[in-house]
């Protein structure tokens, strides 16, 4: 896997801040921003990446805020979490996609689309976030076939971007 190309790196105003900081709120439940904390933006292949204090912590993806799994580590959120079984950890945290009957709690309220965080059931500890592909209910049923799409994952290319700092 090639490194992450991060382009068009720019501060942030406090508007835009504040904006993504209460979309993050209410997606995670975690206050991610603390006021005048100094916020970058850059461009990525796959999805935008935000620089709190000069590491990669948030993502936008499909124009949604949702932290990385490094920011879910500093910021641990309350809502939006799917638990998968240590089975499915070596997988998950390889970058494959979470299937149904891996999975053994989530937040009711996902719904599909929605971005999730998946951690594993022993430790409680991130190791992904991905995107919902079908809801929080549904999920509970550990029916077979994919249920989060992954989108970053620990040791992957956006992880290693903080790790020489």
């Amino acid at each position: 896997m090639s490194e992450i190309r991060i382009r068009k790196r720019r501060r942030l105003r406090e508007k835009e801040i504040r904006a993504l900081g209460e979309e993050i709120r209410s997606r995670l439940g975690v206050e991610a921003f603390t006021p005048g904390e100094a916020v970058d933006r850059g461009e990525s292949t796959e999805y935008d990446v935000l620089f709190i204090g000069n590491k990669v912590l948030g993502i936008v993806y499909k124009g949604k805020a949702f932290l990385t799994v490094r920011g879910l580590l500093k910021y641990p959120a309350a809502k939006a979490h799917v638990t998968v079984d240590m089975g499915a950890v070596p997988f998950v945290t390889k970058g494959a996609d979470v299937m149904g009957p891996g999975i053994v709690d989530a937040d009711i309220t996902i719904a599909p689309g929605d971005l999730v965080w998946v951690k594993d059931v022993k430790h409680g500890r991130p190791l992904m976030i991905g995107e919902a592909l079908v809801s929080g209910d549904h999920m509970m049923t550990k029916s077979p076939g994919k249920a989060i799409k992954s989108i970053h994952h620990v040791a992957d290319k956006l992880w290693k971007v903080d790790e020489d700092s």
